[in-house]
């Protein structure tokens, strides 16, 4: 049983993801308002996050780290959803490419501000300097880890026959390249996929006495 504090937190999240899901995959992906009613139907997940959010027991999440459990999974449906349907959408299928190369600059370039505001808006809101740095790094991970670019090849319905199948050799991939020296195979890059998401996954649940000694380190090393 969900303990008193929370119950309003989890029935009003509860609300805005099941209004969520109604708005996404119930509704028309208009760019007009049809009418007043669906208008005021889309605002409903937002009204019911901001409720969940507001009556949110600061003390309760602190306790159980609510904070890894929320703030990553928002993260990647950014990264993995909304970010490779802003490529296809937005360079791939109406843009030249010289226009995609400077979406795809801008868009990675406000990932990271992104994860700085997250973290920003957690500590500001009382989170600790272990916690924020284990968002941020964590996040930074799977940013770099190329997830998004397996999420650009399967969310996306691809008519360009070198995408239809995922590439055997992703060329254009130089985040990974660099590290490589090479290009990465299909095989290699997942493989560099899995160690990052490994390496986020530590990041976000290893223990947290391993976090206060490397604290006492350098405390100590800035002291001496």
């Amino acid at each position: 049983m969900t303990p008193r504090k929370p119950l309003g937190f989890v029935i009003f999240a509860a609300l805005a993801v099941a209004a969520a899901a109604f708005v996404w995959f119930g509704l028309p992906h208009d760019r007009e308002v049809k009418s007043l009613g669906i208008f005021l139907v889309k605002l409903l997940p937002f009204v019911f996050a901001t409720e969940a959010i507001a009556r949110l027991d600061v003390e309760w999440a602190k306790r159980i780290r609510l904070v890894l459990f929320l703030v990553p999974p928002a993260f990647l449906l950014y990264f993995l959803y909304f970010v490779p349907k802003i490529f296809f959408f937005g360079g791939v299928e109406a843009g030249t490419r010289e226009a995609y190369y400077g979406l795809y600059y801008h868009v990675l370039t406000v990932t990271p501000f992104l994860i700085l505001s997250m973290v920003l808006a957690f500590r500001l809101g009382g989170g600790t300097a272990a916690l924020v740095r284990r968002l941020a790094f964590g996040m930074l991970l799977l940013m770099l880890s190329g997830l998004e670019d397996l999420a650009f090849l399967t969310v996306n319905d691809h008519t360009d026959p070198a995408y239809a199948t995922i590439p055997e050799v992703w060329d254009w991939a130089s985040h990974m390249t660099v590290f490589l020296g090479h290009p990465p195979t299909k095989y290699e890059a997942y493989a560099f996929i899995v160690v990052h998401v490994v390496l986020a996954l530590a990041v976000f649940f290893s223990p947290q006495r391993w976090w206060d000694a490397l604290k006492v380190r350098f405390v100590r090393t800035e002291s001496a």
